[in-house]
């Protein structure tokens, strides 16, 4: 719960707020290339972090010097950062050209310094994670966010008003024309302010590189790069490939309106990533434990339930959360209860990845999360001609459902662990069954619609406390 104030509450902020704000003020292209940038961003921190945030937490749990591996670690990250960054400057003619914003090379390079400090900034996050501090973790995040909304604010809403009344200085420094470009400004200033935060613990460390332990965190990291660029591929491929398979011309419209109503399908990721944040040292911590598998199994249960839960919030009352997005951008709700799903199939997959992770098997994450990388680019680069950003949608979900079939065959003889998935499926037959009866039978009125959704939500909450109860009432009255 700690770790969903530095993770739900101030994701629930921007894009409580800075959906609402931006899909009001800007146009569906402009709004598009908000969206295709930050998948980007996604993909790029991926490589720039290359699995060293897991392989810090693996190590650090090993015999070494835990000082040992946090100052080689974020040596390791500070360096990859820094050329990163040179690289970009250098080479900023053909890296816009290749991202079709050559017109706007000032956003690529804002977006370099903003992708180097956050991936920098990942080790000393893991840091207060691995020494259970959510609370100085949690406290940073929400600054990050408030600093980035305050600054937006001041620029776009503000600021236009000041340059009128102004015939001084503000008029040298102020262009109220550079709207999208003030977007991301505002990200850089949060981004900046995180890592001023972070400098306690960063310079009090004894930086010192060990070749030795670096070579053996790669060996262990490296494979989980691939398998974390694949699946970022499962999440970012749709708006990056929309714009260049439908055309220039309303490719970034599409991307625009995409973009919003997955804004509110992402809301159940928010979840998921408070559930990560808290549960990959716990269960790296658990695995010293003789019952560690019943634990597992355990919390895998709950997950569901609770996610499921998360799930028919989001879908069952939609028709409320879609007024967090401009009117005219509401055209892809439909894709909403579609993608939501996608992620609660993630979810179960970072449950059930554990095994690989534990037992030093990263190789097969990268067999598993390719195989859904390869699904999401067959469905996306195949029917989107066809079908549009609903196959982008449905793909979701078919590069999950591949990820987590591959992953329990490729458990089963090297870490088997007896989730029960039987004893799950029920749960997500439900949930599925009410969010469909909203779609197709339409209510009569508002009343009705959150009479009834209540009802819904109530009746599932109460089927997972009784569920065991209610079977032994069942075969006892059968026999």
């Amino acid at each position: 719960m700690i770790y969903g104030l530095g993770t739900i509450v101030p994701r629930f902020l921007n894009y409580g707020i800075m959906t609402f704000f931006y899909t009001r003020i800007f146009k569906a292209a402009e709004y598009g290339i908000i969206t295709e940038l930050y998948a980007w961003m996604v993909l790029l921190l991926i490589i720039l972090t290359y699995g060293m945030e897991t392989g810090f937490f693996r190590f650090s749990q090993k015999s070494e010097d835990f000082e040992k591996v946090y100052s080689t670690a974020i040596i390791s990250l500070l360096t990859s950062s820094l050329i990163f960054i040179i690289l970009v400057f250098v080479f900023i003619d053909p890296v816009s050209a290749v991202l079709k914003y050559r017109n706007n090379q000032d956003y690529i390079k804002m977006f370099a310094v903003i992708i180097a400090i956050d991936a920098f900034t990942a080790i000393p996050f893991a840091r207060l994670r691995k020494e259970n501090r959510p609370i100085v973790f949690s406290v940073i995040k929400l600054l990050n966010v408030i600093v980035t909304i305050a600054v937006v604010l001041f620029l776009l809403l503000a600021a236009p008003g000041i340059y009128e009344k102004s015939d001084g200085w503000f008029r040298e420094i102020y262009d109220p024309d550079y709207r999208i470009g003030y977007v991301f400004l505002a990200n850089l200033v949060g981004s900046a302010v995180t890592l001023l935060l972070l400098l306690p613990y960063i310079v009090k460390v004894k930086f010192r590189f060990y070749k030795e332990i670096w070579v053996r965190m790669m060996g262990y990291s490296f494979p989980l790069l691939i398998a974390g660029l694949s699946g970022a591929i499962n999440d970012t491929l749709d708006k990056v490939i929309l714009r260049r398979m439908i055309g220039e011309e309303t490719g970034l419209q599409t991307v625009g309106i995409y973009g919003a109503g997955y804004k509110i399908a992402v809301l159940l990721a928010l979840f998921i990533q408070m559930f990560r944040f808290a549960a990959e040292p716990f269960f790296f911590e658990r695995a010293k434990h003789a019952d560690a598998k019943e634990t597992y199994a355990f919390v895998m249960r709950y997950f569901v339930i609770v996610m499921l839960i998360v799930y028919l919030g989001i879908n069952l009352y939609i028709n409320g959360m879609q007024y967090i997005i401009g009117k005219d951008l509401r055209g892809a709700m439909a894709i909403v209860p579609i993608v939501s799903m996608g992620y609660l199939l993630y979810g179960v997959y970072v449950n059930h990845s554990i095994w690989y992770k534990l037992n030093d098997l990263t190789m097969f994450g990268i067999y598993i999360t390719l195989a859904g990388a390869v699904v999401t680019v067959l469905i996306n680069v195949l029917l989107i001609p066809s079908y549009g950003y609903m196959a982008s949608a449905w793909a979701h979900i078919a590069s999950y459902g591949t990820m987590i079939i591959m992953s329990f065959i490729f458990a089963e003889k090297r870490y088997k662990i007896n989730y029960n998935m039987k004893r799950l499926l029920p749960y997500f037959i439900m949930a599925i069954a009410m969010v469909l009866f909203k779609v197709f039978f339409p209510y009569p009125n508002l009343p009705a619609e959150l009479f009834i959704n209540s009802f819904f939500i109530i009746l599932f909450i109460l089927y997972a406390q009784y569920r065991d109860q209610l079977i032994t009432v069942f075969f006892k009255r059968s026999k």
